[in-house]
């Protein structure tokens, strides 16, 4: 990994031990390497029950009959609920409460939850649903745009009361975000090349570590504590109280162990059918979702359509962009509103267009949910954009590289909507770093012992020697917004607790960050070190008993919790100092706290801590907020809808035998601008498996949904993710260009490499075959149609 610093004037101090800016250990490491770390799916209460959701076979269907009385028949079980059986609310969404918590009288999409059950074992629970009679009608399926807004298409939300209804051309539109500047049709009319194209993302699935699950226990005060792996507790709270008719003060959640999340733990799953159980039952319930099941029970990555159009100056400059973007959002509206407003504001790419006309827009359908998954809406413009450049650049004679490096944005370039970049955009600076990496070596198969399978395309299972393998490389880079937007409260809590303990000081931090492989856990001590000078930190189980942290998403939590611990441990050093000022310990030239003392400019120590605490402690909590960012124009799409833009870019070399239409990917070099590297394997490690995850949407990744609506893959056995064997070699560069606006520089990581692998992999293999691949993932198929007629 490559490191350049930030400017002097821009840097922190790091002297800490441990602190911000070194390879911290995670203090979960190695329970999760060796087994030992408990995951949610781990939870046990001694006289706990097991939970079971039955549901829907059908895309769209009307419940005309549900009778539970043969279910309640089963030897060891305790409870059966349906519809009839909710005490409060019987709806909860994160931005529309459209969604049912169990079905009462229509059912949208294939999975969705019915009714539950509660037993003595998990099997018999899953018997006990199975004996559940429903009597169905089946309804006609809305699975496509066409379908969605045809005149006479069921509307599948009638009655609809959200803000976005307004705007909305149709009620099966879930969301429309238009992003118009200058005038395109001038600009078309002068421009000396211009190129179309019509692209298309498949439905990708989170594919987290440990299905959904989670422990539900009935308190002594009539309320509920939820052990849950998620993304959000505060947002989960917030849909659950309603739901149980409970107060929230007796709604009380604790983060269980989370193996990954990437968007598909921010909606609820089982949290509702859980507490509910348990509050039926007077017991403990357990949920666990099979893999099966888990397919069923989160939202997935929006499927795509995209149309593009791009005219340039014959010396490359770009003229203007014309795109419309279908997102394809499901039964229920989950995040699309946002999904939708980040593939409009960032679906020109890092690129300076003077005019453009973009529509994004996402449906309602019976296909399955779709929300947050990382990139969130900028991961399929970004393919649609990239395409288009390298097709621009083959029109215009020029390396597909100078044609982006001509158009970069840099700061102080103005977006689509508008905003003024007035942070560091070294997009033009990640592309030479990528491009100047040397090549893998060709043909590395061939061996002084002969020729090493492994090392080709399907070679692991012996389907080539190397006939018909020709290699190709590609490039890409993509901008993606960090933080909430729109004008969303977006906020963070933090509280810190600093007392002397066996006379050492130490430092509590209590957040309701969710940790879900991100590193927080890390970065959390790592800021309480540099900020207070101590060796140990404690960090408590992040719970609803503090305030938000806001959700483990848009690559926010280093910038926005962290930021709140960063203040949070500024306010108890600068009450330390008052203190010390106080009791005539310390003078003016106290200004920091290092190795438990407080030392002054030049590093001279003026005090030890416990002199100044003795048995007290200093226990602060705060909130830490951004700028301030404003609702795009519904109109025109223009306003600073954003508080910080990040960038990445890749290189990707891949081979591919023309005759299998295989593909193995050789390298996946990486460039990516953090601001301040606040762990910097950490960063790399968020690089890498940011990057792996694109691999996998660009020739591995879909869930297949059948002309009617069903889903047709559902197990790891036919979806398909990227295994150790199918990673490549991934060097990183890494830029630390400080935003002056963020805490320590800092500019989030996680999301901005899933967006410029795919296009990357998918032009190396374009360059490999000369095939004008439009789709993603490839498929054998797609490279190896004789006639091209299913090039993708």
């Amino acid at each position: 990994m490559g490191i350049t610093p930030a400017p002097d004037a821009l840097r922190q101090d790091t002297a800490a031990p441990g602190g911000v800016g070194a390879s911290a250990e995670r203090p979960d490491a190695v329970g999760k390497v060796t087994g030992a770390f408990a995951y949610s799916s781990d939870l046990w209460h001694e006289d706990m029950l097991w939970g079971h959701t039955l549901r829907s076979p059908h895309p769209h269907a009307r419940i005309t009959g549900l009778d539970v009385s043969a279910a309640l028949a089963v030897p060891g079980v305790h409870a059966v609920l349906t519809h009839e059986d909710l005490p409060a609310a019987t709806h909860y969404g994160l931005e529309f409460t459209d969604q049912p918590v169990l079905a009462r009288d229509i059912v949208r999409h294939e999975g969705e939850p019915v009714a539950l059950v509660a037993a003595d074992h998990p099997e018999t629970a899953r018997r006990a649903a199975d004996r559940i009679r429903v009597s169905w009608q089946e309804l006609p399926a809305v699975l496509d745009e066409a379908s969605a807004t045809a005149r006479d298409a069921p509307v599948l939300h009638p009655g609809r009361t959200d803000h976005h209804a307004a705007h909305v051309p149709h009620p099966n539109i879930v969301h429309r975000q238009p992003v118009v500047r200058g005038d395109v049709a001038r600009a078309a009319a002068g421009a000396d090349v211009i190129v179309s194209g019509a692209y298309e993302v498949g439905m990708q699935d989170q594919a987290f570590l440990g299905p959904e699950s989670g422990l539900a226990v009935p308190a002594e005060d009539g309320g509920i504590d939820l052990h849950i792996a998620t993304q959000w507790l505060h947002v989960d709270h917030r849909q659950l109280a309603p739901v149980l008719g409970l107060p929230p003060e007796r709604v009380r959640l604790t983060l269980a162990g989370v193996g990954g999340a990437f968007g598909a733990r921010e909606d609820l799953s089982m949290q509702a059918h859980a507490c509910l159980l348990a509050l039926r039952t007077g017991r403990p319930v357990k949920m666990v979702y099979n893999r099966y099941e888990s397919f069923f029970g989160h939202v997935h990555r929006h499927p795509a359509r995209l149309t593009y159009e791009h005219g340039a100056t014959r010396d490359g400059k770009l003229t203007h962009v014309k795109a419309r973007i279908v997102l394809d959002g499901g039964a229920y509206a989950s995040s699309s509103p946002a999904v939708v407003g980040n593939a409009a504001s960032l679906g020109l790419g890092p690129y300076e267009v003077p005019h453009s006309d973009v529509e994004a827009i996402a449906l309602y359908t019976n296909n399955p949910p779709c929300g947050a998954m990382r990139g969130f809406g900028a991961v399929q413009a970004c393919f649609a954009y990239e395409a288009q450049m390298d097709k621009l650049a083959a029109a215009l004679g020029m390396d597909p590289v100078e044609l982006r490096q001509r158009n970069t944005m840099s700061q102080g370039s103005t977006m689509p909507t508008g905003q003024v970049v007035d942070a560091p955009a070294p997009v033009a600076e990640l592309l030479r770093l990528v491009r100047a990496r040397p090549l893998p070596p060709a043909r590395q198969w061939e061996t002084p012992d002969g020729t090493d399978v492994r090392a080709l395309p399907g070679g692991l299972s012996n389907t080539t020697h190397g006939e018909g393998v020709v290699r190709g490389v590609g490039y890409a880079v993509g901008i993606k917004n960090v933080g909430f937007s729109e004008g969303f409260d977006d906020y963070s809590t933090a509280r810190v607790r600093l007392e002397v303990t066996g006379g050492e000081p130490v430092a509590t931090v209590h957040t309701a960050m969710a940790e879900v492989g991100q590193g927080g856990v890390t970065v959390h001590a790592q800021i309480a070190r540099t900020e207070l000078g101590v060796t140990r930190v404690a960090l408590l189980p992040a719970d609803t008993r503090v305030g938000s942290a806001g959700s483990t998403s848009a690559s926010r939590q280093t910038y926005m919790t962290g930021g709140a611990v960063k203040n949070t441990c500024e306010a108890v050093r600068a009450e330390v100092l008052r203190l010390g000022r106080e009791r005539g310990l310390l003078d003016t030239r106290a200004e920091r706290l290092a190795g438990g003392k407080v030392v002054g400019r030049d590093g001279e120590v003026l005090a030890a801590l416990a002199d100044i605490l003795g048995g007290e402690a200093i226990d602060l909590e705060l909130e830490f907020r951004h700028r301030p960012t404003q609702p795009f124009d519904r109109v025109t799409g223009q306003g600073a809808g954003h508080v910080q833009y990040s960038f990445c870019a890749h290189r990707a070399v891949v081979e591919v035998d023309t005759e299998l239409g295989l593909v193995k990917v050789v390298e996946l070099a990486a460039a990516q601008d953090v601001g301040k590297a606040v762990n910097p394997q950490a960063v790399v490690g968020q690089i890498h498996g940011g990057a792996v995850q694109g691999l996998g949407l660009a020739v591995l990744e879909e869930i297949v949904v059948g002309d009617d609506g069903r889903v047709r893959n559902p197990s790891f056995t036919d979806y398909l993710i990227p295994t150790v064997l199918d990673t490549p070699d991934m060097p990183v560069d890494v830029l630390e260009l400080a935003d002056e606006h963020a805490p320590y520089g800092l500019r989030g990581v996680g999301e901005a490499p899933t967006l410029s692998a795919t296009p990357a992999i998918v032009a190396a293999i374009r360059r490999a075959t000369g095939r004008a691949l439009h789709r993603v993932p490839v498929r054998p198929e797609h490279l190896t149609a004789p006639d091209g007629s299913r090039a993708g």
